[in-house]
């Protein structure tokens, strides 16, 4: 089995905040650093949270009212990039792109937003 590697990078996109100060809490407290969308960097932010903007990561606003926020290379490539290969990380590196070990989402209301 492959052991997973250190969570050093965190994407985090909730509509529901219920818990989100605590479990940001822990990772920055673990020094894990914390990149989120429109919403959730707010909420963050407002609590002291040092957080990176993934609009201005991925140069990319988000767009339909918010419903397209992480739909982009720069994302996929740095979630799906595999860390023991090295073609993968000299791909990461050409394109300046973080690894997200550890992914945090929950879905919005779709029936209420549509």
């Amino acid at each position: 089995m492959t052991q997973s590697p250190p969570i050093k990078h965190a994407l985090i996109s909730v509509s529901d905040k219920q818990g989100l100060e605590a479990f940001a809490a822990g990772l920055r407290d673990a020094g894990v650093i914390i990149y989120s969308t429109g919403g959730t960097r707010k909420f963050l932010a407002d609590r002291g949270f040092a957080v990176l903007d993934v609009a201005e990561y991925t140069g990319f606003p988000e767009m339909m009212d918010g419903r397209v926020k992480t739909l982009h290379p720069k994302i996929f490539a740095g979630i799906l990039c595999r860390h023991d290969r090295a073609d993968d990380q000299q791909a990461l590196k050409d394109h300046a792109i973080s690894t997200f070990e550890l992914v945090v989402v929950n879905l919005y209301p779709f029936e209420e937003t549509v």
